[in-house]
Parts: C-alpha cells; sequence; structure tokens
C-alpha cells in the first residue's frame, strides 16, 4: 500500500470516527498514533505520542489559551457581560431593532475579552433573550441574532482559533489578532444593517424601547471604561510589540479579575466556578491541538498534503479560483463539523496549498476563521444555535435556525468584501 493511500485511508477513519461523537482530540491522537505506527513502527508511533502530547501540555506558548479563557470566565461570573449589555441597551435602545443592536454590540464587547464563540453565545444569550423576551420582540429574530452574534467571539481577538492556527502554521498570533479587528468591526456592521433592514420591513419583529436621558447615556458609557481599557492595554501592547500574546493574556487576566475585586461583583463560588471552567475548556483545546500535531506528523510522514499541494498548484486554474475551492470546503465541512476541529484537521492539508499559490497566511488565517463562523450557525451541526437553544428551552430550534438565516447573509457579505479586498485584513499588522 502507498504512502498517498495510507493517508487517504488515514483521514477516512478519521472523519467516521468523528460522526461517532468520540472526542475530537482523542480521534485525532488515535488515528494519528495508528498511522504512524503502520508506516513506522511501534516504538516510533508509541514515541511520537508521547512526545507530542508532553511538548504540548508543557508549552509555554499554550499558555495563552488557559489565561485568555480565565480572562473571559471571570468576565461571565464577574457581570461585566451584563453591564456590557445593559450599557449597549441604554445607547441605543430607542432605535428600531434597537434591543437586538445592543446584543450585537455587547456580544462584539463580551468577544473581545472572551475569546470563544460558544461562551459568547451562551454568556450573551442568558442576559439578552429574557430582555427581548420582555419586550415583545420576535423570538426567531432575538435568538437567531445572539446565535450569530456570538460568532464573533472567534473573529475579535483575543480568538482561541487564532492561537491554534498561528501554532499550527508558525504564524504571529499577535498579527492574526490585529488582522481579526476591522474584520470583526465590519461584521459586527453588517450584523447591525442586516437588524435595521429586518425591522424597518417588518416593525412588530422588534417594537421601539424607549428613549434614555443625556444623563444616563453618559453613565452607561462610563460602564464601558474598563472593558475598552482591558481590551486597549491587551491589543495595544501587542500590537506595540510591548509584550508578547502570553504576557497580554497574562495582563488581561489579572486586570479583569482586579476590576472584578474592586467592584465587588465575584463571589468566591463564582471565582471557584471560573478557575473549575478555565480548566475544563483549556484541557479540551489542549488536548485537541496535541491530537492534531500527532494526527499532523502522520500527515507528513505520508507526504500527503505535500503532493496535494504541488498537484493543485498546477493545476490549469487561476489562483483565485482554487482558493475558491478550498472556501467551499470549508463552508461544507463547517455544516457538520465544529470550527476548532474543522481548523485542526484541514489547516496543515490546505496551507502548503495557500503558500504555495502565494497567498498570504495571515488573510488566509482570517478568511478561514470567517468561513468557519459561518459553520457554527449554519444547519445540521450549528454549535452556537445548539448552545442557544440549551439556555432558551422553550424556543424550538427551527425557529432559531430561521433566525440565523438573514445573518447568514451578512456572513457570506464580508466573506466576499475581505476576499476582494485583502487590504482590509492586512491593514493593521502590516503597521506592526
Amino acid at each position: 500500500m502507498s504512502l498517498m493511500t495510507i493517508g487517504v485511508l488515514g483521514i477516512v477513519v478519521l472523519i467516521v470516527l468523528l460522526f461517532s461523537n468520540m472526542p475530537v482530540g482523542f480521534v485525532m491522537g488515535f488515528v494519528g498514533f495508528l498511522g504512524f505506527w503502520y508506516v513506522r513502527g511501534i516504538e516510533a508511533g508509541l514515541s511520537l505520542l508521547i512526545r507530542d502530547f508532553f511538548e504540548v501540555f508543557s508549552s509555554y506558548g499554550l499558555t495563552v489559551i488557559p489565561l485568555f479563557v480565565f480572562m473571559g470566565q471571570i468576565a461571565f461570573y464577574s457581570g461585566i457581560s451584563k453591564r456590557l449589555y445593559d450599557a449597549a441597551y441604554i445607547l441605543i435602545g430607542n432605535r428600531p431593532g434597537g434591543l437586538a443592536i445592543a446584543t450585537i454590540g455587547a456580544c462584539a464587547g463580551f468577544s473581545a475579552i472572551c475569546g470563544s464563540t460558544n461562551a459568547t453565545a451562551a454568556t450573551m444569550a442568558t442576559v439578552t433573550i429574557p430582555e427581548m423576551r420582555r419586550h415583545s420582540y420576535d423570538l426567531g429574530l432575538a435568538s437567531g441574532t445572539v446565535a450569530a452574534a456570538g460568532s464573533l467571539g472567534i473573529l475579535i481577538p483575543p480568538s482561541v482559533i487564532f492561537i491554534v492556527y498561528g501554532i499550527l502554521t508558525e504564524q504571529s498570533i499577535g498579527k492574526l489578532f490585529a488582522a481579526g479587528i476591522l474584520p470583526g468591526i465590519l461584521l459586527a456592521f453588517l450584523f447591525v444593517l442586516t437588524v435595521y433592514i429586518r425591522v424597518r420591513r417588518k416593525p412588530h419583529l422588534a417594537p421601539v424601547a424607549p428613549s434614555s436621558s443625556t444623563l444616563q447615556k453618559w453613565q452607561a458609557f462610563s460602564g464601558l471604561i474598563e472593558t475598552l481599557l482591558i481590551f486597549g492595554l491587551v491589543m495595544g501592547g501587542i500590537f506595540f510589540g510591548i509584550f508578547t500574546p502570553t504576557e497580554a493574556a497574562g495582563i488581561g487576566a489579572f486586570l479583569t479579575l482586579l476590576v472584578a475585586l474592586i467592584r465587588r461583583n465575584l463571589t468566591w463560588n463564582g471565582f471557584v466556578r471560573s478557575l473549575s471552567d478555565t480548566t475544563r475548556i483549556s484541557c479540551m483545546v489542549m488536548v485537541i491541538v496535541a491530537g492534531a500535531i500527532v494526527f499532523g506528523h502522520f500527515m507528513a510522514v505520508t507526504r500527503l498534503p505535500y503532493d496535494l499541494a504541488n498537484w493543485v498548484a498546477t493545476l490549469p486554474l487561476p489562483a483565485f479560483l482554487i482558493v475558491c475551492l478550498i472556501i467551499l470546503v470549508y463552508m461544507f465541512g463547517g455544516c457538520f463539523m465544529d470550527s476548532l476541529a474543522m481548523i485542526i484537521l484541514t489547516v496543515p492539508i490546505f496551507y502548503p496549498i495557500i503558500v504555495k499559490l502565494g497567498f498570504d497566511p495571515i488573510w488566509f488565517g482570517v478568511v478561514i476563521v470567517l468561513i468557519t463562523e459561518m459553520g457554527v450557525i449554519t444547519p445540521p451541526v450549528g454549535v452556537n444555535v445548539y448552545v442557544v437553544y440549551g439556555v432558551a428551552k422553550d424556543i424550538p430550534l427551527e425557529t432559531i435556525f430561521r433566525g440565523v438565516m438573514p445573518m447568514l447573509l451578512a456572513l457570506i457579505v464580508c466573506n466576499l468584501i475581505i476576499l476582494i479586498f485583502p487590504q482590509i485584513t492586512l491593514l493593521l499588522p502590516g503597521l506592526m
């Protein structure tokens, strides 16, 4: 059996096991170990498994993951997320669709201190859906807005997906963070525009809230200052090279905890739960990364990614069309797989192709994050939809999926803009 055949067979086995609901990290590690064992022998396979898992769990660079996750958990349990929403509601709640627009703004703000799409969707669904329900908002609009805007968590830095992509491709995590800022703002604006157009066409979907006084608006804005300062310090420090992403994560986590303690909003039980959730989420991500590295070494020994890259690069097609075909693969795969699993599985295969074709790896990282954002709200998997459904179980799944469909159009438009104008993505990294 040729090495390429072994590689293809390994991918098939991997996909079959993933559909059996086995944990992603264990599946990739197991298949990678078996494949490496078959090609190089049992001793080489065991040595690879032990070395890769040890290197991942002892990696200083990967400490950025638990630190940013801890930062988001403290923000959640200390009520920072609720203050973000309350401030956004007072500032723009009296506009058409104001509560839904405030939800998008709060999701964008929470994404800037969280880094996880699932955590953003779960947190904001808990805070915002009861408020929109109380103001007689259409349940499809309310739940769909939360599910879609929650996807900003993997685009607006700090993003766990960008961290993993940077590790897999050896790209600068700081530059990836910077590259996600302008597309994140653009996508949030397109979400707002989508809600506004829907509500203007069908005013019954979102009754207008009463106006707030100027004093209330100033007080609401003052509630955003701490979040803006933390985000500005963390991203500004990375952007200007004052400290590394890992140091930035530590500073951000410390400042978030300090704000929570000063405001006396964090209980002992909340602190313990934030530590527990951080440990659970971080271990899950680290096991997935370790499994992906084992599987990537198996792919490397079969030379499948490199042979595929050489074959695609020689196709009689324009380079941009080849990129479009890769994007179609991500769009299809994202409908069935978790975004992190999709990134880890496909990047070792497609990254060499992108490099071979001469495209910027930072730009490609933002593009595939945008594509996988579509996956977290697209049936049949649509992880964010199920997260929102878990919070608001009385809202039918079909209602939530119906609510996210207009938002999916906004994501498609954002993707097209980034594809046509890559300068939007590369502007800030180019200034670093």
